[in-house]
C-alpha cells in the first residue's frame, strides 16, 4: 500500500480545522500530520513535519496565508500549498498565485472536491475552484484584473493611511489614536474615500484600492 499523503492544516478556527481534518482523514490516502492556528506556527510545523501538502487559510493571525505561502515556497520548495478559504476576491487570488500557491479552493466546495484537490496538489497538479478559475481566465484574456486602470480621483496621503489601517481591521477610534486625529476626522476621511472610489463600505474601498495598486495586500491582511 502506498503511504498516505502527509497534510498540514492551518486555520485559526478550531471548529473549521476539526471539520476539514475529519473529512480528509475519511480517505485512507490522506493523513493530517499537524495543525496550525496561525501562519507562523504553520511555518514551524512545515519545517518539523515536512508535509507533502500545506492546506492554508488566507486570514490568519501573526502571519497571513499569502506571506506564509511565500515563505514556505522559499524555505521548503518541495511542499505543495493548497489555499482553502472563504475569500474569492481578485486581490487575494492573484497575490496568492504570485506567492506560489499550487491550488485555491473555496470552503463552500463539496468535501469530496476538497479531498480530490489535496490529492491532485500532492501529485503536482494545479487546482483552482471553478469560481477562481473563471477570474484567472478573465485576467488572462484582459491582461489585468477588471477595472484596474479605470479613472478614479486619487486619494490624499492621509486618506491612504486611513484606508490602510481600516484594511487591517482597526476601528475608527484605533485609527484616530494611530494617526493622532479624532474619530470624527477619521469618519470624514472615510466618507471622502467612499465618494472618490464610488463605494459604500470599507471592504469595497480596500478591495478597489488594492486593484488600483494604491495599497498592497500584505499591509491589510495581517490578521
Amino acid at each position: 500500500m502506498p503511504q498516505p499523503i502527509r497534510v498540514l492544516l492551518a486555520d485559526d478556527h478550531a471548529v473549521v480545522r476539526k471539520g476539514i481534518r475529519e473529512f480528509l482523514e475519511e480517505d485512507p490516502g490522506i493523513s493530517v500530520v499537524a495543525e496550525a492556528t496561525n501562519g507562523q506556527e504553520a511555518l514551524r510545523l512545515v519545517a518539523e513535519h515536512q508535509p507533502q501538502v500545506a492546506v492554508l487559510d488566507v486570514q490568519m493571525p501573526l502571519l497571513n496565508g499569502i506571506e506564509a505561502t511565500r515563505q514556505i515556497k522559499v524555505t521548503h520548495p518541495a511542499v505543495r500549498v493548497l489555499i482553502l478559504t472563504a475569500y474569492e476576491d481578485d486581490p487575494y487570488i492573484f497575490a496568492l498565485l504570485r506567492a506560489g500557491a499550487d491550488g485555491y479552493i473555496l470552503k463552500n466546495a463539496d468535501p469530496d472536491d476538497i479531498v480530490r484537490a489535496v490529492k491532485a496538489t500532492a501529485a503536482g497538479g494545479k487546482v483552482l475552484d471553478p469560481a477562481v478559475a473563471a477570474k484567472v481566465l478573465a485576467q488572462t484574456v484582459t491582461g489585468r484584473p477588471a477595472s484596474a486602470q479605470e479613472q478614479v480621483e486619487p486619494l490624499s496621503e492621509r486618506e491612504i493611511a486611513v484606508l490602510r489601517l481600516a484594511g487591517q481591521g482597526l476601528t475608527n477610534k484605533a485609527i484616530g489614536l494611530t494617526l493622532n486625529i479624532s474619530d470624527r476626522t477619521v469618519q470624514g476621511h472615510l466618507a471622502n474615500i467612499y465618494g472618490k472610489l464610488a463605494v459604500s463600505s470599507r471592504t469595497e474601498a480596500v478591495t478597489k484600492a488594492l486593484k488600483l495598486g494604491w495599497i498592497v495586500l500584505d499591509e491589510t491582511a495581517g490578521g
